[in-house]
C-alpha cells in the first residue's frame, strides 16, 4: 500500500448529478446543500447543470441557484454542460469551470443528444475553445466507459480513442464514467492502463457508481494506479436511470471513509459529511443508501448499544 497516493480529491456531485436523478427539489432547498457542503472541507463542487429545462426539469432552476450559493474561496464550484449553448450560459454567469460529457457508446450518445459520438466530440472541441477564450477550464467527462445498457461492453480502445481526442482537442482534464454501475476492479485497472500508457500526464477523474455494489472496489483499483481524484454524492443521492430502485452515485461518506482509514488525507471533516447526508435525506423525503450514513464511522466517541 505504500505506492498510493498520499491525497485524494473528492469532487463531490451530489447538488448536481444526484438532484437530477431525484424528484424536483425547491431551489431554496438546493442552495442549503451547496451551503453546507462548503464547509465540509471538500475542495470542488459540481453545483449545477446548464441544461434546457425540458431535458431535465430538475435542472430548471440552474441560474438561480448557481447565483444563491455563498462561495467559499478555497473551493472551485463547477458546472455540467450539454453542448455549446449551455457552455454560452454558463461562461455567461461567471462559471470558471465547466465539464461536458460525451458518451464512448454511439447509441447511449444518440439516445442522450440525437448525436454519434463523432458530432458530440466535433462540438466539444467549440467549447473547450470557448470556455479557454474567457478563461475557464473544460473538463471531458466519457460516459459509459464501462458499458452501455444499449450495446453492453464497450471496447477499451473505443474509450481511449475518445479520451485521446478530446485531450488533443485540448481538454483540461478527463474523467471516466461507470454510467450504469458496470466497472469491476480488472476493468478499470486495464481502461485506467491503457489510458496512463496513451496520456500519462493527462489529470484523471473517476466517477463510479455502485449499481452493483462494486465502487469502493473500483476506487482501491485506480488508486493502486495511481489515480487521486474521484467524483462522489453525499449519501449516495442520486440513482441509475437505467436501473430502476438500485444505487447510483458512490457515497461520498463511504469514499472519505475508507480512504481516510487507509491513510490516505481528503481534507474532508467526516462528521460535517456525515451530517450533510442527513440533511439531503430529509431534502428528498427518502433514506438514501449510504452505508456509512448508517453506521456511522469506525471509530465512535460514545460505545455502541
Amino acid at each position: 500500500m505504500s505506492d498510493l497516493p498520499n491525497r485524494v480529491s473528492l469532487r463531490e456531485v451530489g447538488p448536481r448529478d444526484g438532484l437530477q436523478n431525484e424528484e424536483p427539489v425547491a431551489t431554496k432547498a438546493k442552495i442549503e446543500l451547496v451551503d453546507a457542503l462548503s464547509q465540509t472541507g471538500v475542495g470542488r463542487i459540481e453545483a449545477v447543470s446548464f441544461v434546457h429545462p425540458r431535458a431535465i426539469p430538475q435542472m430548471a432552476d440552474a441560474d438561480d441557484v448557481w447565483a444563491g450559493i455563498v462561495r467559499n474561496p478555497a473551493i472551485r464550484y463547477s458546472a455540467l454542460v450539454p453542448n455549446l449553448r449551455g457552455a454560452q450560459r454558463a461562461l455567461d454567469r461567471g462559471c470558471l469551470e465547466i465539464e461536458i460529457v460525451v458518451s464512448a457508446s454511439d447509441t447511449h450518445n444518440k439516445a442522450n443528444v440525437n448525436r454519434t459520438t463523432a458530432e458530440s466530440l466535433d462540438e466539444i472541441s467549440q467549447v473547450i475553445d470557448l470556455a479557454h477564450e474567457r478563461g475557464a477550464t473544460c473538463h471531458v467527462t466519457v460516459s459509459t466507459a464501462w458499458g452501455c445498457p444499449y450495446e453492453g461492453d464497450v471496447p477499451v480502445e473505443r474509450v481511449v480513442s475518445v479520451a485521446k481526442r478530446a485531450v488533443a482537442d485540448g481538454a483540461d482534464g478527463l474523467s471516466f464514467g461507470d454510467t450504469t454501475g458496470m466497472a469491476t476492479p480488472t476493468r478499470v485497472t486495464r481502461l485506467v492502463g491503457e489510458t496512463r500508457m496513451a496520456m500519462p500526464d493527462v489529470p484523471l477523474n473517476q466517477h463510479f457508481h455502485n449499481t452493483r455494489g462494486t465502487a469502493l472496489a473500483n476506487v482501491l483499483a485506480a488508486l493502486q494506479l495511481g489515480v487521486a481524484d474521484f467524483d462522489a454524492s453525499v449519501g449516495g443521492l442520486g440513482g441509475c436511470p437505467y436501473a430502476p430502485g438500485a444505487s447510483g452515485n458512490l457515497a461520498s461518506e463511504e469514499l472519505v471513509h475508507m480512504v481516510e482509514d487507509m491513510g490516505i488525507d481528503t481534507g474532508v471533516d467526516l462528521d460535517a459529511l456525515i451530517n450533510v447526508a442527513r440533511e439531503a435525506e430529509r431534502i428528498v423525503g427518502r433514506e438514501l443508501p449510504s452505508q456509512v450514513l448508517r453506521a456511522g464511522p469506525r471509530t465512535r466517541r460514545t460505545p455502541m448499544p
